[in-house]
């Protein structure tokens, strides 16, 4: 090969375009045979290594995103739970309620899919390059509160209110105190109309304030959470308690056989 190949090779070596390397010798056959400008061969070329780029990108977002699990829409049964309009949710992946600075609230009892819905749109958000993250009520709660204790709750609020969607996965599961309520309450009306928000809950708005153990905090939470949000109620059963019976059913089968 000629020496000027060589040079090339050692050049995107050396700049780590590590893409265009792997896909030089088939793009410069391309060139030839199609005849294509140096311009268009270029394009053609680094193509290769934003595509990949972008990849990453996705993956880093998504890694960022700290999602309890990988599940996405394309994996949620809407035949199961028919209460869910399917295109509702769909119409959330495309991000609308985000560029609105909308929230969503899913309600409903354990196990009929909360989670996996707020995370499949989490995902969708991530994928398309929105900073998004994911975090448990109670850890979330606890981090404020150890932050507080530190005297930097400051910066950890301003760490949580600068995703663009902030997913809090069950709300009412376990009891807040008073003063974690207020804590929770600044970074709600830190994202209030700034940014969105997607809650799970599996307890009814009118509990809020048992849970908040404040009516007033919890009020004020809910004033904010519901003055631009979608509520989804979902009725349905479990699907955990429903795979438990489909198992359960399956040994008895081959019992009887």
């Amino acid at each position: 090969m000629n020496s000027s190949y060589n040079k090339l090779v050692q050049n995107l070596e050396y700049l780590k375009l590590k893409q265009m390397m792997i896909h030089l010798d088939e793009t410069i056959d391309f060139m030839t045979n199609n005849e294509l400008s140096f311009t268009d061969t270029l394009i053609k070329l680094t193509d290769y290594e934003i595509d990949m780029k972008e990849v990453n990108m996705v993956k880093s977002m998504v890694k960022v995103g700290a999602f309890p699990h990988l599940k996405e829409i394309k994996d949620f049964d809407f035949e199961f739970q028919l209460s869910i309009n399917k295109q509702q949710i769909l119409d959330f992946t495309t991000l609308r309620f985000i560029e609105q600075k909308e929230n969503i609230v899913f309600l409903g009892t354990s196990g009929v899919g909360k989670t996996h819905l707020a995370t499949s749109i989490g995902i969708a958000a991530a994928k398309k390059r929105t900073s998004t993250y994911f975090i448990k009520c109670h850890d979330l709660i606890m981090n404020l509160k150890k932050a507080k204790l530190e005297n930097r709750l400051e910066t950890r609020l301003k760490h949580y209110s600068k995703y663009r969607l902030l997913i809090i996965d069950e709300i009412g599961y376990l009891p807040i105190d008073a003063e974690d309520a207020k804590l929770f309450f600044q970074l709600i009306d830190m994202r209030y109309e700034q940014k969105s928000t997607i809650l799970t809950t599996n307890a009814s708005f009118k509990t809020w304030g048992e849970i908040f153990q404040d009516p007033k905090i919890a009020n004020a939470i809910l004033d904010r959470v519901l003055h631009h949000a979608t509520v989804v109620n979902i009725v349905g059963d479990s699907y955990r308690l429903k795979n438990h019976f489909n198992k359960e059913n399956q040994e008895r089968r081959e019992e009887l056989i």
